[in-house]
């Protein structure tokens, strides 16, 4: 799985341990369901077979709120207990016998299973999708929130005959079976574990392509976003076929699929080959320079090796999920975007890692509690490291010896090394301890390591020697070699830390000659506009970045207020990045620009009101409810809708959404308005606004 930025630094802490029930074997399983997104329902029926490994008493699976109409053993009725949370069935069960266990359900998932769209007018809204990462697949299925069972899973889904369904496995039919519905059936021919289980449904085309070695490739998106296909999914072939030579075991599933989803979780989530990702990377491209999928493509993708092929036996060894994935997507944007921006990539994850270590936060990967920064970051440079100690040819070697032996099993720390240091023939035990078992991060090791290995770092960090603490001195240091660097990600770099103390002139010249990269370092860097390059970066409106256009609109907005409607005109047909990111600064701003086309400032505030809506994704909703809360243009609708926000699924818009509105109760007026349209509002919404006003 592939986090938002914003969540990196907080605990990833979604992998718990359950009962353990290792005397019986679930073998496969054949799902079938039925989403009733109007009333959040999922009804389903499933037929598990299984071996009894030895006697035994009872066995059990976890289901979470769900009603049963029939439980059939061996398609006879059979006594069941359920708590709510597990279903279980108290009998002998004899040493060697296999079985049919067929289970008759209804659900209504609090979490897991995600209907959108359904409560609006416009039908090309409509989704649902599911996200079971750790172990929460259970509350739409009878299955196991414990990884060490894999289960060989076949679905049929029925939906909508305009809707189409992705799941797991390779569709072996679409059928038309009752009330303009289709049964769309999928085969899996390998285990998995059943948080890797999922499905998504909803307004989607497919573009096909297939791998170098003939797997299939569907790249699904929704009809409005045709126009993005290739570059989001640019360089999707040549990222497979490297991850299937670079690791050097074959793809292990039968296709693969991507899907983009409306207000996804996170950036991206590896079920068992059927990526769903946020369709906030589904971007132009101009905004390929800013955001683009390739890493998070590349992320999900390593994954199907690492996670789903061979998985982690509990918490402590989830670096083998999420640092392999991370380090091998790495790997493919080398190979995409070259050495530099590799190493400089490097660079700058150590630099977050030591400081988030240097605060006292450092923590061991072999530790469950650690949060996302050490797992993902921290543990793709302990394969960085590791590789450097072992060498190429034996570190290929250790990951295939590793992948072929545990194949579709579970697995530790233990396994992995112990096949490195047989590949090596060396003892790893100081490697262990220092890259696994320490809190700390060796920054000193990763910078030498990376001076040694690229140019323009070592020329980088002799610049920061030479100029240190004296930052009058860095223009006079940098300019005599300025135009000799050939790293655009070191000139990015050295703007970045010194442009502040950069004279207008050589301003002028870094806007007038570098690349995109290395003038938005100067849109970012510079605290104050000086008036003799104000034409210089007046360019930057028109630059091919988004995010360029955004700040350079703001700071030029601000330094020179008389030029204010001058640059709105040139920036109002913008919208920038998949968040809306240009436009909605540029309604803020011009409602708040006092002689701007004044007769269109309610236009404007209706547009700007209207992103705070359920249609809209939660990155543009929340921007949208910052930039009125700047401007103090709060309304009914959009208080509404900011209420609404406090309970949403994605908790860190939840959490910004709940503190928006705590600063708002702050004024008495405040709670007056809220209290006015507090009978308009949903037992759920009262439920919270009771709790927040104290009541």
């Amino acid at each position: 799985m592939k986090l938002y930025p914003i969540v990196l630094f907080f605990l990833f802490g979604h992998i718990l341990c359950s009962q353990i029930q290792d005397k019986v074997d679930f073998t496969n399983a054949e799902v079938y369901i039925e989403p009733f997104p109007k009333e959040n329902q999922i009804k389903g029926t499933v037929r598990y077979g299984f071996q009894v490994l030895n006697d035994v008493d009872s066995i059990f699976l976890d289901a979470v709120n769900m009603d049963f109409s029939s439980v059939l053993l061996d398609l006879k009725k059979v006594k069941f207990a359920n708590d709510g949370k597990v279903i279980s069935i108290d009998k002998k069960f004899k040493k060697g016998d296999t079985h049919f266990l067929d289970l008759t359900y209804t659900a209504k998932p609090k979490q897991t299973v995600y209907f959108l769209g359904w409560d609006d007018d416009d039908p090309s809204n409509n989704q649902i999708w599911t996200q079971g990462q750790g172990k929460y697949t259970s509350h739409w299925l009878p299955s196991f929130d414990d990884m060490n069972e894999k289960v060989e899973f076949d679905l049929k889904i029925t939906a909508e005959r305009h809707l189409a369904v992705i799941s797991n496995g390779r569709l072996i039919s679409r059928d038309e079976i009752k009330d303009d519905k289709f049964e769309w059936r999928f085969d899996m021919r390998k285990p998995m574990s059943s948080y890797l289980l999922s499905f998504a449904v909803g307004s989607f085309q497919k573009k096909e392509i297939s791998s170098l070695s003939g797997i299939p490739i569907e790249l699904y998106y929704e009809p409005k976003d045709s126009l993005k296909v290739e570059p989001t999914y640019r360089y999707t072939k040549k990222i497979f076929d490297f991850l299937e030579k670079e690791i050097g075991v074959p793809y292990p599933w039968q296709n693969y699929k991507q899907v983009p989803v409306q207000d996804f979780l996170y950036a991206g989530m590896e079920n068992t080959g059927a990526t769903t990702f946020s369709n906030t990377y589904m971007i132009d491209s101009i905004a390929f320079a800013d955001k683009n999928y390739v890493n998070v493509n590349a992320h999900e993708l390593a994954h199907q090796w690492f996670g789903n092929l061979v998985t982690e036996q509990s918490g402590k060894h989830h670096w083998l999920h999420e640092g392999f994935a991370t380090y091998y997507a790495y790997l493919a944007e080398r190979e995409v975007f070259g050495e530099d921006y590799f190493y400089w990539r490097l660079l700058e994850t150590a630099k977050s890692l030591v400081n988030f270590s240097g605060d006292g936060n450092g923590e061991a990967l072999t530790s469950s509690s650690a949060g996302s920064l050490t797992f993902y970051e921290k543990g793709a440079w302990a394969l960085v490291m590791l590789r450097e100690r072992v060498g190429d040819v034996n570190f290929r070697e250790g990951v295939q010896n590793y992948l072929a032996k545990y194949a579709y099993q579970n697995v530790t720390i233990s396994d992995f090394m112990w096949e490195m240091e047989k590949a090596s023939g060396m003892e790893l035990s100081d490697f262990d301890t220092t890259w696994l078992q320490e809190s700390e991060f060796p920054f000193e090791t990763v910078k030498e390591f990376l001076i040694g290995k690229n140019a323009s770092i070592k020329t980088y960090f002799e610049f920061k020697d030479r100029i240190g603490e004296n930052l009058t001195s860095a223009e006079a240091i940098l300019k005599n070699d300025w135009n000799k660097l050939e790293s655009d990600y070191l000139k990015k770099q050295l703007v970045l830390d010194y442009g502040n103390a950069f004279s207008v002139d050589f301003l002028s010249q870094i806007l007038k000659n570098e690349s995109i990269k290395v003038r938005q370092a100067v849109a970012f860097s510079l605290q104050q506009i000086p008036l003799e390059i104000q034409s210089d970066y007046e360019k930057l409106l028109v630059d091919k970045s988004y995010t360029t256009v955004e700040s350079a609109l703001y700071r030029l907005w601000t330094d020179f207020p008389s030029n204010q409607n001058k640059y709105l005109n040139k920036t109002s047909g913008v919208i920038g990045m998949p968040n809306k990111n240009v436009r909605l600064l540029w309604l803020t701003l011009a409602l708040v620009s006092p002689d701007y086309n004044i007769g269109l400032k309610p236009t404007y505030f209706e547009e700007l009101s209207s992103y705070t809506g359920l249609e809209h994704h939660f990155e543009v909703r929340l921007l949208a409810f910052q930039y009125l809360k700047s401007i103090g243009g709060f309304n009914d609708s959009t208080l509404k809708s900011l209420i609404e926000a406090c309970s949403h699924h994605v908790w860190h818009f939840k959490k910004s959404s709940r503190k928006i509105l705590k600063e708002f109760l702050k004024g008495e007026e405040n709670v007056a308005r809220i209290k006015d349209i507090y009978p308009s509002l949903n037992q759920q919404e009262k439920q919270y606004l009771d709790k927040a006003l104290g009541k």
